[in-house]
């Protein structure tokens, strides 16, 4: 699941994981008059069931709408018996400690992994 076209191009670019994918459209955002229907979730539940997919990588921003959105999402996926991941978020290669906030230090931290 990707929000736009240009980032379904980086992830391409990054030549990681070899997939499909499904453009919902936007994210949910109630101040802004966007709810769950407003997006391309039922094409994405209707997909998953009817073609194997064992998993579904939810690339959403790592902000309020695009949590909530990857929240919502993931719960309907799970009954369905994928496996769902998402992208960590955290320190940008190349970016300094001295100048990540607490939140991006905290992700960082929480996303760590056993070298």
């Amino acid at each position: 699941m990707v929000e736009e076209s240009k980032d379904q191009a980086s992830i391409e670019k990054a030549g990681v994981v070899k997939g499909r994918y499904h453009v919902l459209g936007g994210a949910i955002s109630p101040l802004e008059g966007v709810g769950p229907d407003d997006l391309r979730v039922q094409e994405l539940l209707d997909r998953v069931g009817r073609n194997g997919v064992q998993e579904v990588i939810l690339a959403t921003n790592p902000n309020l709408e695009g949590n909530a959105t990857a929240m919502y999402v993931a719960g309907l996926l799970k009954p369905l018996g994928v496996r769902v991941t998402r992208l960590a978020s955290g320190l940008p290669v190349g970016g300094d400690l001295e100048y990540a906030d607490e939140v991006t230090l905290g992700q960082a931290l929480e996303g760590r992994r056993e070298m």
